[in-house]
């Protein structure tokens, strides 16, 4: 009986082994995905939360062409060496007046909307899990919004943006991504994935260009015909 027991168990897992490693059958058309966004900034200990939405077409079982968009939201403190030497210089004249062991940081809450467009390849051999890689290409608008906590900050702000306390810009930023989906079913999945990427935004303003990394998690549904078939 307990031989029995234990052939009956290797050939359970042995067979379970075989479905998860061999091919997926099932590729749907179209895709849909849905996600919680975490987008972080490090030059500018900036870290922002949103959310994620993209769309793909399934051309062939290993490459697809979608459309990404996100927002996400968040607030930092903006200091003096993160600002370009123009900027600075006109930084300057404002230090001579600050009090003795004064910190001169700005706080400010920042939005990020990023729109991206381009192919996404697949890795499809295994039947429950879709590996996938793809290059990070579009463009970034950003909003900042100082939000000055003392009469001191406020002055040097409305200084440095002649009169205004927010800025916007629109930028094109370049990387790559990559990330796993469970495909649970044929038409809904949860899936992973993290993009990396750089950038050059409010230049008249910041010391140079910016990397980013975001991680979204979240689920897709995919509809329309099996394209294998």
């Amino acid at each position: 009986m307990r031989h029995s027991f234990v052939c009956v168990l290797a050939l359970f897992l042995l067979s379970t082994a075989l479905t998860c490693f061999s091919q997926q059958t099932d590729v749907r058309q179209f895709a849909a995905f849905g996600a919680f966004s975490y987008l972080s900034t490090p030059s500018l200990n900036l870290t922002q939360r949103g959310f994620d939405g993209d769309f793909g077409y399934n051309v062939r079982s290993w490459v697809s062409l979608g459309f990404d968009f996100s927002y996400n939201g968040g607030h930092s403190s903006l200091l003096p060496n993160d600002l370009n030497s123009a900027t600075q210089a006109k930084l300057a004249p404002f230090l001579p007046l600050l009090p003795p062991g004064f910190i001169l940081a700005v706080p400010y809450n920042s939005s990020t909307y990023t729109y991206e467009a381009g192919p996404q390849f697949n890795y499809r051999r295994l039947k429950k899990v879709t590996l996938f890689a793809r290059p990070a290409l579009g463009a970034l608008h950003a909003n900042f919004t100082a939000k000055p906590n003392n009469p001191i900050i406020a002055e040097i702000v409305s200084g440095l943006l002649n009169g205004s306390t927010s800025k916007s810009d629109t930028v094109v930023f370049y990387g790559f991504g990559g990330g796993i989906t469970w495909e649970i079913t044929p038409q809904f999945g949860i899936r992973v994935a993290s993009d990396f990427v750089h950038y050059d935004f409010f230049s008249n303003l910041l010391n140079g260009g910016r990397n980013s990394v975001r991680v979204v998690v979240g689920t897709k549904f995919s509809f329309g015909k099996n394209i294998l078939h």
